[in-house]
């Protein structure tokens, strides 16, 4: 029941992310229809906010992970078992696509449409590479400090700024890229593109990983090396309880 739940908040928090960065895409358009730069600041702004809450909201039950990337670096650091991570890898995507979905319905779009939008270059492979190398550093250089309170408000300030430093405006994440492939709206991205901004991110992933052991190689003394569930589960009564985690991704 307990690994029910955290695949259910997995699933639930991809789907909400990914309907704020489709539906907000698909708003800007509409409300800014001359002016690319607004779009893409309304559609930074709503996503970026929309991450701070939706960390905030399920961090307690899964992690917030909401991305295979940060999954799989939470295996690779020793703070969850691979049986969660390889559950949660598919929750997350399924979670993408049906938030792409939702949010072509909320704006009486079909609901599934193949974006056309290629975006596939050499200077998106990099800045999709950059993008995860950074985000894999901000949880997890604050998670091996002792600062894990200020990851969500961290992710959500960091992605927000990469929608505009980066060229590819930071997928940073493999399941959502699938998600985008969806929608034919702004935030989408073509079938042919998503292949090679997955494999940029999970590079980008592995660098992020190692520049973390570079540079915190000693895990802060409150950091704990098991399953990751945050401190509000240890008031949960049952077998299902879990221990916390003070570091979280």
């Amino acid at each position: 029941m307990a690994l029910l739940r955290r695949l259910s908040s997995e699933f639930l928090g991809s789907a909400l992310l990914t309907a704020i960065v489709v539906g907000s895409g698909i708003a800007a358009q509409t409300l800014s229809p001359a002016d690319a730069g607004l779009q893409l600041l309304e559609n930074a702004l709503a996503t970026a906010l929309g991450l701070f809450v939706l960390i905030s909201v399920f961090a307690g039950v899964s992690g917030a992970h909401f991305n295979p990337v940060v999954s799989l670096a939470d295996t690779a650091f020793g703070l969850r078992p691979w049986r969660d991570t390889l559950a949660y890898i598919p929750a997350q995507t399924a979670g993408c696509i049906a938030g792409a979905i939702l949010a072509n319905a909320m704006f009486e779009r079909s609901a599934i449409a193949w974006s056309g939008n290629d975006r596939l270059t050499e200077a998106h492979f990099l800045a999709e590479v950059v993008a995860t190398a950074g985000l894999v550093m901000v949880i997890f250089a604050l998670a091996r400090s002792g600062k894990s309170a200020f990851t969500a408000p961290a992710v959500a300030a960091y992605i927000g700024a990469a929608y505009f430093f980066t060229s590819s405006t930071s997928f940073a994440n493999p399941a959502i890229t699938v998600g985008r492939m969806f929608t034919d709206t702004f935030a989408g991205i073509a079938p042919a593109s998503a292949p090679g901004f997955i494999g940029a991110q999970f590079l980008g992933g592995l660098l992020g990983y190692a520049l973390v052991r570079f540079l915190f190689p000693k895990r802060h003394p409150h950091e704990q090396v098991q399953r990751r569930i945050e401190a509000p589960a240890v008031s949960r009564q049952g077998s299902d309880a879990e221990e916390p985690l003070t570091a979280r991704a």
